[in-house]
C-alpha cells in the first residue's frame, strides 16, 4: 500500500509540475504570439498605408492623364483649325496670284497702248511742226 501511496503522491506531485510547465509554455507561446501579432499588425498597417498611397498616386496619375488627353485634344483641334486656315490662305493666294497675273497682263497691254499713242502723238506733232515752217 505504501508503494501505491507513494506512486499516487508522485503522480499528484508530477501533475502540478506538468501543468506549470504547460502553463509556462502556453504563456511563452502567448507572449511570442503577442509579439508575432504585434509585428503582423505593423506589417498590415504598413501594407494599408502603401495601398492608400498607391491609390492616391494612381488617382493623381489618372487625373494628370485625363488633363493631358484634354490638352492633346485641344492641340489637335487647334492644329486642324490651323491646317484649315492654311488651306484657305493657299487657295486665296492662288486666286490672288491669278488676279495679279491678269492685272500684270492688263498693265503690259496698257503700256504697249501708251507707247503706241505716244508714237502717234509724236508723228502728229512732227506734222504740225512741218506745217508751221
Amino acid at each position: 500500500m505504501s508503494e501505491s501511496f507513494w506512486e499516487s503522491g508522485a503522480a499528484v506531485e508530477a501533475q502540478p509540475q506538468a501543468e506549470n510547465h504547460e502553463a509556462n509554455v502556453e504563456s511563452g507561446s502567448l507572449a511570442l504570439s503577442a509579439d508575432d501579432f504585434s509585428g503582423l499588425e505593423q506589417r498590415v498597417l504598413r501594407a494599408i498605408e502603401l495601398v492608400k498611397r498607391e491609390r492616391q498616386e494612381r488617382a493623381t496619375t489618372e487625373a494628370r492623364a485625363v488633363q493631358a488627353e484634354e490638352r492633346l485634344t485641344q492641340t489637335e483641334e487647334r492644329l486642324a483649325q490651323t491646317e484649315t486656315r492654311a488651306t484657305q490662305a493657299e487657295a486665296q493666294l492662288r486666286e490672288q496670284g491669278a488676279v495679279v497675273e491678269q492685272i500684270q497682263a492688263e498693265l503690259n497691254a496698257l503700256k504697249a497702248e501708251r507707247d503706241h499713242v505716244r508714237g502717234r502723238v509724236e508723228r502728229l506733232l512732227q506734222q504740225l511742226d512741218g506745217l508751221e515752217l
